[in-house]
């Protein structure tokens, strides 16, 4: 016998296992961009949003933005140790986490300073790590839970010049398979996404490089929408059995 499927039963499926009501989820580096709009599309699936980022007036903008309510919009500097530790304890219980917040560190290795680096790693790959390490010694992570780190091709590839960058992306990398097998016995899962470039206002300041870039890109340059979208499936009961997966967004430019 067929069974017809309708239309209401097939959205209501899809919101079953691809929503995020009751949910609360933190998102990082949510004041524009790629973080941003991750918050949009996570409040619009159901979630219950804390958003965090530096400038307290975009941050405003983006919680104003925000389907639902009791959104909360936390402004701190993930870099400063105190500070970090703080944000942790205030930001309540969380099902999910999409570590966002970063910055893009290109120059030659033979031009890097000390200080240069240590900015890099600092933001890239210190404060995410730091500031889940905290949220999980204070237990603000519930079982089932799901963390997202925004790592980057250039983690996997060579180019010429994002060295500090590409280093600091990796490291996430690194430390991703070894923190997915010790959350695993908590119910907890992590996975990394790997994007290629992402049509945000910082990549298209210098017109011509985007527009020659593009063209390395079979599927095109990504969208901050098309990198919120694959977070939610991260974050959502579609994936409780996907855990320290390195996930690449590259739109076939590896294979040009």
């Amino acid at each position: 016998m067929n069974t017809v499927v309708t239309l209401d039963a097939a959205l209501s499926a899809a919101k079953r296992i691809f929503g995020l009501e009751g949910k609360t989820v933190l998102v990082t580096g949510a004041s524009k961009g790629i973080g941003q709009e991750v918050a949009k599309q996570c409040a619009a699936a159901g979630a219950q949003m804390v958003i965090a980022g530096r400038d307290a007036e975009r941050l405003e903008e983006t919680l104003a933005s925000l389907e639902g309510t009791g959104h909360r919009a936390l402004v701190a500097d993930l870099t400063d140790v105190a500070a970090r530790k703080q944000f942790a304890a205030d930001c309540g219980l969380l099902d999910g986490v999409v570590h966002s917040a970063g910055i893009r560190g290109l120059a030659p290795m033979k031009m890097v300073s000390d200080a240069f680096l240590t900015q890099v790693m600092e933001t890239n790959y210190v404060a995410p790590m730091m500031l889940t390490r905290h949220l999980l010694a204070k237990g603000q992570i519930r079982a089932g839970g799901s963390l997202v780190f925004l790592s980057s091709i250039a983690a996997l590839t060579g180019t010429v010049g994002v060295g500090p960058y590409a280093g600091s992306k990796a490291a996430l990398v690194g430390t991703l398979r070894p923190l997915a097998l010790e959350l695993a016995k908590r119910g907890i899962r992590a996975n990394a996404l790997c994007p290629g470039l992402v049509e945000t206002t910082l990549i298209t300041e210098d017109k011509d490089w985007f527009e020659e870039s593009r063209k390395r890109y079979p599927l095109g340059i990504g969208l901050p929408a098309d990198v919120a979208q694959a977070c939610l499936y991260f974050l959502s009961g579609a994936s409780t059995k996907v855990t320290g997966a390195v996930f690449s967004m590259d739109g076939g430019v590896e294979f040009v």
